[in-house]
């Protein structure tokens, strides 16, 4: 199995026997888990495992990837809302056939989308961070992927492009505190990164190897695998230290992946295993009340419940 695969499905049949919030009065031990719903349009849901969700500012485009049922042979797609329908999903212009690729998250302004591939590594195993730029015409250029010390000899995942121009990502890379660990990557004047861990209590001797961070910079969700299947965990900061909230209440026996806040980081977007038929599929959950129910954006203007 790929060092990239092996990082998100590690023991995945475990099952956690009960809740272990860190804190009391969490946000996550607050969250009702029948409020969780399935919302993958169905134009876009199929029998495998669609995941990583990012929507253009406007909320016309959405990008995912789709996995195999066994969450191996990743592909990225798009697709358009159009006439109040949201358009069979295709490749990107710039994705490569045959190559696995994953994690699409586009900036803020809409003018960047950030993603990994494996097109560089010649096994085809090592995933890096690429990112591609759309030009005034509304279509996209080159892909070009990101230098080092961005990438490493090991795989990077979920790159989430920050307002102040930052980069937050996981990666297994040498040197971390356990089996992956959260990254922030700060672009210089000069062209070039300085990449610094997050470090405790986000970045722990598990393995931490996504997240998202909502827009003010408040709230951090993270996938982390302590020694059973993946979970989601929810932070949130207090002055300059992060605080665990708890883990959000989705499924147990399966793990979560492809965390995407909301804006104002009430709502969270992610993935998980759905039915036989359907295999993995985008789920909805309420962090706090009164979230605002237009998001995630949905085709035709219909807002969620």
């Amino acid at each position: 199995m790929s060092n990239h695969r092996r990082g998100r499905v590690m023991m995945q049949a475990g099952i956690w026997l009960a809740f272990a919030w860190t804190t009391p009065g969490c946000i996550a031990g607050n969250i009702e888990t029948d409020a969780i719903v399935r919302v993958t349009p169905d134009a876009l849901s199929s029998g495998e495992y669609e995941s990583s969700p990012t929507f253009s500012q406007d909320g016309t485009e959405v990008y995912f990837f789709r996995a195999d049922r066994g969450f191996g042979r990743y592909r990225l797609l798009a697709s358009r809302c159009v006439d109040g329908r949201w358009t069979q999903p295709v490749p990107p212009p710039f994705a490569r056939p045959g190559v696995s690729e994953a994690d699409p998250s586009l900036s803020a302004d809409g003018r960047w989308l950030y993603y990994v591939s494996a097109r560089a590594d010649p096994a085809g195993e090592r995933l890096d961070i690429w990112r591609v730029q759309r030009g005034a015409d509304g279509g996209w250029g080159e892909p070009e992927r990101l230098p080092e010390p961005v990438n490493s000899t090991q795989s990077q995942l979920l790159p989430r492009p920050q307002p102040d121009g930052r980069l937050l990502f996981g990666s297994s890379r040498s040197g971390g505190m356990g089996q992956g660990d959260l990254y922030l990557a700060t672009p210089g004047a000069d062209g070039n990164w300085r990449v610094e861990n997050v470090g405790p209590p986000v970045s722990t001797d598990a393995n931490e190897y996504e997240a998202d961070l909502s827009r003010d910079g408040k709230v951090l969700v993270t996938v982390a695998n302590r020694g059973t299947t993946s979970h989601l965990y929810i932070y949130r900061r207090d002055g300059a230290t992060w605080r665990e909230r708890g883990r959000v209440p989705a499924r147990t026996d399966v793990f979560q992946v492809g965390p995407l806040l909301s804006p104002d980081g009430r709502r969270l977007l992610f993935s998980q295993a759905d039915t036989a038929e359907r295999s993995g599929e985008w789920f909805l959950i309420d962090l706090e009340k009164d979230a605002d129910p237009r998001w995630p954006p949905r085709c035709g203007g219909q807002e969620w419940r």
